[in-house]
């Protein structure tokens, strides 16, 4: 039986149990509840958010084919922004999850604080620089002239509510970081809801539609694509509030009382950790702006095949970021406590689980394939083309979710710059000049050039695993975040 946890997040580890444990199995099947209580409601969150990130795909691509592409064309634009606000979050979870595993709450409290104040000053700067840049976006990822001006209104629109965004994301982290998943899930739930129901009002124009026989009239704003950004517009702003709100009202990680100005003492160790892994976030989201401009010049086919292949294998991706929040917390918080051997048997009963389920999800992309693009498209030469690549990239899933959950352990120690030394390397040394070599020089189309995307992660694997095997990383009393 589990011991309740003092403070959440932090995972009392019965050391008797797991000698018991020991003598029948190398897995300390005791450390499973606390494992999948932080992992579930990540899963879940991230799957809700799939699910509706199909029903904007597929309720866009109800507009044709070139709407699919417009909205798809600035998709890696949003991941760098996205990543880049993010990896400051990556920071505060090294601190506050070591924190409470010290049993130090006042030194979270004090970390939470600082994140408030890096959502104001992040949020503002982000804001200033996405809708001054709006216009020239379309152009830096080379999408067709004729689909500039539409992608350039859905950006315009989709960044307006970026410091709510923002204070969703950071503030989210700061949450899980604390052991609770929970809040940030029921967060996410609504917020979906509210997208959907926006982009059902906001796309269409006003119509007929026939229910239990009887014709009924509804409403709608007919925006088209700019309708589906204002849509999750609208999503964003109910979530940046909704999650302040309840980051303020948290009994254990809540800022208030401690000062927004900046706190050198808790914001240096956040910035040694945040640094290296914003770099590495910005530079792989570069990539992948690199990456998708190559393939915008490979037509509107090429894009659209992409476009609807990302957002199909966005799920089956899933157990592995879910298995990365839990392994980061946990990790931390066994590092902050000084207990070697519940990290060490935590990570090994989160790569058991972690390659258990990329198996389990990475079989079904493959069977499923072709079923899964025509919920997205009418169109034979895309369905063709994404379902090939998909096939392709279920193989090589397993081995990405080892690394996913590997540099989740490392953020949780603090460690950070190795992870941006591999990510860059993977990026730029494989994926983005095996595309260039492939597409630009010989000739080749986007079979080829998710080729190059699956070497890098195989690439990651053998980097992450080689890393975490020498131990090295592992930060000494003296070396932990305070």
């Amino acid at each position: 039986m589990q011991a309740p946890l003092p403070v959440p997040g932090c995972l009392c580890y019965d050391a008797r149990m797991r000698r018991e444990n020991g003598k029948k199995s190398i897995f300390a099947w005791s450390l499973l509840p606390a494992v999948l209580s932080l992992a579930w409601p990540t899963m879940l969150e991230q799957l809700i958010q799939t699910a509706v990130q199909y029903v904007d795909t597929a309720m866009v691509g109800s507009l044709g084919t070139a709407a699919t592409a417009a909205v798809g064309s600035t998709v890696t634009v949003n991941w760098l922004i996205g990543s880049t606000v993010s990896a400051f979050g990556v920071g505060f979870l090294a601190m506050i999850s070591q924190a409470f595993g010290a049993k130090e709450e006042r030194r979270a409290r004090a970390a939470a604080a600082q994140s408030a104040l890096a959502v104001l000053i992040l949020g503002t700067v982000f804001t200033a620089l996405t809708l001054s840049l709006s216009s020239l976006v379309p152009v830096w990822m080379q999408v067709e002239p004729s689909l500039r001006e539409s992608a350039s209104r859905y950006f315009f629109v989709l960044y307006l509510p970026m410091l709510p965004r923002t204070a969703l994301i950071l503030f989210g982290t700061v949450l899980r970081a604390a052991g609770d998943t929970k809040t940030p899930m029921r967060i996410g739930l609504r917020l979906n809801l509210i997208n959907v129901a926006g982009n059902f009002l906001l796309i269409y124009e006003p119509r007929t539609v026939t229910l239990f026989g009887r014709g009924l009239r509804l409403w709608g704003a007919g925006w088209g694509v700019v309708g589906a950004a204002a849509g999750s517009a609208l999503a964003f702003l109910y979530g940046g509030a909704a999650i302040t709100l309840a980051l303020w009202r948290h009994k254990r990680i809540s800022p208030r009382g401690f000062s927004l100005r900046p706190d050198p003492t808790a914001l240096r160790p956040c910035l040694r950790v945040a640094f290296p892994n914003m770099l590495q976030r910005f530079g792989t989201s570069l990539g992948y702006v690199a990456f998708a401009a190559m393939i915008n010049a490979l037509g509107e086919t090429a894009t659209a095949a992409h476009t609807i292949a990302n957002t199909v294998e966005s799920a089956f991706y899933i157990p592995g970021f879910g298995m990365m929040s839990a392994a980061a917390t946990l990790t931390g918080n066994a590092i902050g406590a000084g207990d070697e051997r519940r990290r060490r048997d935590t990570a090994r009963l989160i790569y058991l689980c972690e390659i258990v389920m990329m198996l389990v999800s990475a079989s079904l992309l493959f069977a499923f394939a072709t079923a899964m693009v025509r919920l997205f498209s009418r169109d034979a030469a895309v369905i063709l083309l994404g379902s090939t690549v998909l096939r392709m990239v279920a193989l090589s899933e397993p081995f990405y979710g080892v690394s996913i959950v590997t540099e989740g352990m490392l953020q949780g120690a603090g460690r950070t710059k190795a992870a941006f030394a591999f990510n860059l390397c993977g990026m730029w040394g494989v994926r983005i000049v095996g595309t260039f070599i492939c597409t630009r020089l010989l000739g080749y189309g986007l079979v080829a050039a998710w080729g190059c995307m699956i070497g890098h992660n195989m690439l990651l694997f053998a980097l992450f695993v080689s890393y975490y095997a020498r131990g090295r990383w592992l930060p000494s009393g003296k070396e932990l975040l305070s």
